[in-house]
């Protein structure tokens, strides 16, 4: 077996996605959990234009998600407690050595280093279930890890965070070498890039300590987006620039020195909680498009969609509201997975021999 995880600008089969049910991430009054619904539904339609969308729906929700979905969304009934499909879900992955089969990572999900709030009991046993339904062989792993923890380039290089996979309430006896071994294993990824932190949101009490998907992202082998906060009012503005330096000085599996490409943040500071992490690095890559995150300020919206244009060249940009979703602790990456296209075994062609 040779595993290896696609780029995320492969050809895909499917989004995978988990419809939110009531409970403390959904929100506590009827106008918090209607926006919530609203959110991923709008999400999981404007996907549904470019590929199929199938959500995973706690059976206390299958009305709720028929209505709001239309017959246009594959629904599969499942336990849940949370629905971050990106964290809880399978990473889908190749068999370079056996074309047509799809792999299926199966991380230990723990809550996010088994934070307080968290529940765990059902999404613990999603990512079986997903991989099951998809036909996909399941992968075991003993790494506690989340999807939104990893991002790679499709040949061999790999986004790490050195306070997520490293986190003591994750992987308490872990170590780089013992992390980047199982990454070979699972993703094929030979080179590991570590971030020394994430966003400084993301280490308050509903954060994940670090995940990169809101930080950095390949939209090519050798290039990274890399959120960038300008304003110097903003703590991630520091952050960000020591992000910038440490790719910047970087080289993926190929030897490349990396090219950072700047995704510069919205303006908005703040929010009721303090400062926000809102980043259009959290995008999702489907067949012949792109779905980003938008924030209400229709000038920074439509930069991002000029720089993500110009990164995926082909694809159409289209842009969902995800506030509702970064104010319950994540973005529209966060809230999918992607099922890639499986290699098509080659068929020998019988020789014809010519008229003698």
């Amino acid at each position: 077996m040779n595993w290896r995880m696609p780029a995320e600008t492969a050809p895909q089969d499917r989004i995978w996605m988990a419809f939110p049910r009531e409970g403390l991430t959904l929100g506590d009054t009827d106008a918090l959990r209607e926006e919530g619904y609203a959110a991923w539904t709008a999400a999981a339609l404007a996907i549904a234009e470019f590929e199929p969308v199938t959500m995973v729906v706690d059976p206390t929700e299958v009305t709720r998600a028929r209505r709001m979905l239309g017959s246009g969304i594959d629904l599969l009934e499942a336990p849940l407690d949370e629905f971050w499909m990106r964290d809880m879900g399978p990473t889908f992955v190749l068999d370079e050595d056996r074309p047509g089969v799809l792999g299926a990572v199966d991380w230990i999900f723990n809550g996010w280093g088994a934070r307080p709030w968290a529940r765990w009991h059902d999404s613990f046993a999603i990512a079986g279930i997903v991989a099951e339904a998809a036909g996909a062989e399941p992968i075991s792993s003993m790494l506690v890890n989340e999807g939104g923890g990893i991002h790679v380039d499709g040949e061999g290089t790999v986004l790490l965070t050195e306070t997520v996979q490293l986190d003591p309430a994750r992987n308490p006896y872990a170590d780089r070498a013992r992390v980047e071994s199982e990454m070979a294993r699972t993703l094929g990824a030979t080179t590991a890039i570590w971030l020394p932190r994430g966003l400084t949101r993301d280490y308050e009490e509903f954060g994940t300590n670090g995940h990169v998907d809101i930080v950095a992202a390949f939209p090519a082998p050798g290039r990274v987006l890399l959120h960038t906060q300008a304003d110097r009012q903003h703590p991630d503005h520091a952050v960000t620039r020591e992000l910038r330096e440490h790719l910047a000085a970087s080289a993926d599996a190929a030897g490349r020195r990396l090219e950072v490409i700047d995704l510069p943040a919205p303006a908005t500071l703040r929010d009721s909680e303090g400062f926000v992490d809102w980043s259009y690095v959290n995008h999702l890559v489907v067949n012949d498009g792109v779905i980003a995150c938008g924030f209400g300020e229709p000038d920074a919206d439509a930069r991002a969609r000029d720089i993500l244009a110009d990164v995926y060249p082909g694809r159409r940009v289209v842009t969902v509201d995800a506030r509702p979703i970064f104010d319950r602790g994540g973005g529209i990456h966060c809230i999918t997975q992607q099922q890639p296209t499986v290699l098509q075994p080659t068929v020998p062609q019988p020789v014809v021999s010519g008229a003698s």
